[in-house]
């Protein structure tokens, strides 16, 4: 990480709605930590609401234009059945949130459930 301070926000849930209340704790934690990288990972049936025309369209544009990345949990669009080019623009995938979310914190991110 580079010396560079990580906030991980992990959502996850049955409902694409969580990704509302994700997005909007990444705004808040950005304007209060404006030197830190923050990554919304998303995994769960929740990944649907990433994909592109899902009405999550507008906020994840509006999240993605500061510091704010999105991620996407590989193993759980293949659940899914979600493929990479339906995410919206901009929104990554990571092969396995969990472990992901592990080597994150193992080299000195923050973690936060929503």
């Amino acid at each position: 990480m580079s010396g560079q301070r990580v906030l991980l926000i992990h959502a996850f849930g049955s409902d694409p709605a969580v990704i509302t209340g994700a997005l909007r704790v990444a705004r808040n934690a950005s304007r209060g930590l404006p030197e830190a990288r923050i990554r919304v990972v998303v995994q769960g049936p929740a990944v649907a609401g990433l994909v592109s025309g899902s009405g999550f369209d507008e906020d994840l544009a509006d999240t993605r234009r500061g510091v704010i990345d999105v991620a996407a949990c590989g193993n759980s669009m293949e659940r899914e059945g979600i493929e990479q080019d339906q995410l919206t623009e901009g929104v990554t995938v990571v092969p396995s949130a969990v472990i992901h979310l592990a080597e994150q914190q193992w080299s000195g991110a923050a973690y936060v459930r929503v």
